[in-house]
């Protein structure tokens, strides 16, 4: 289902967005109005975090919103509902992303089958190598969901083509090492490893970690079919409050 929205959308728009925000932050409440102000502000999909006490690929102004969602009590259940409620609510796909230790203490099994009942269309765990990951990638198949796999400036062209093999819906592509939020330099060296990256898939490329502005997003156009915004648009929230993620975003197109 993933895969052919996609295709639909890449064939009316250039390049599409993709938001990220962290279930729980700074409420539930309002994890429900900002997944509103994005949606009505264009977004193509969002990823939905589930907070988590050592979220290791997040700088430091996702990190501290996994700290506070967690403080004021977020659990898994109280996200899969949130999730579940955006999903039936809005028509745009909506991922969720997390770490292995949420997959591994509520149960394979059971997270991947609420995940599929919730109507969500896929997942990003960056820290499950698909070599390590054949149950998961197994039943993420088995309920028709897509199990988001990572490349990085490291990956070798050869482990690209296996990690493409195991994936589905789109590849993430992480801009530089690292972790989200910090400055990502958008020169020919990013449009080279985009560039590998593309002739090392055959799924749609996602660019995440320092997309900021419009200039990002125009500098992406024919290199990557998504460009991921985070830890911008957190910050936009924190400091002029949620409607104003909603001019922020439309401000990128």
């Amino acid at each position: 289902m993933l895969n052919s929205y996609l295709e639909n959308k890449l064939a009316e728009k250039e390049i599409l967005l993709m938001t990220h925000i962290v279930l729980g932050y700074p409420s539930f409440d309002d994890s429900l109005r900002i997944i509103e102000t994005m949606v009505e502000a264009g977004v193509d999909l969002m990823e939905l975090q589930i907070p988590f006490s050592e979220p290791t690929a997040d700088g430091p102004v996702i990190a501290r919103a996994n700290q506070r969602s967690l403080e004021d009590g977020a659990t898994v259940a109280a996200c899969l509902n949130l999730a579940e409620n955006a999903a039936r609510t809005f028509d745009i796909p909506f991922l969720l992303m997390g770490y292995y230790n949420i997959l591994y203490q509520y149960g394979l099994g059971q997270f991947v089958a609420a995940m599929k009942g919730n109507g969500l269309q896929g997942a990003i765990f960056p820290d499950i190598p698909p070599e390590e990951g054949q149950e998961y990638l197994e039943t993420m198949q088995e309920n028709g969901l897509a199990p988001i796999m990572i490349f990085s400036p490291t990956t070798s062209a050869e482990r690209m083509r296996y990690i493409d093999s195991v994936a589905a819906g789109f590849i993430y592509c992480v801009a530089r090492k690292g972790v989200t939020g910090a400055e990502t330099s958008f020169t020919h060296e990013l449009g080279d490893y985009l560039k590998k990256c593309r002739e090392n898939t055959r799924l749609p490329l996602a660019l995440g970690f320092g997309i900021k502005e419009r200039s990002d997003i125009e500098f992406l156009k024919g290199k990557a079919d998504i460009a991921v915004i985070g830890s911008q648009a957190m910050r936009v929230m924190e400091k002029d409050g949620i409607e104003a993620v909603g001019g922020f975003i439309r401000g990128l197109r």
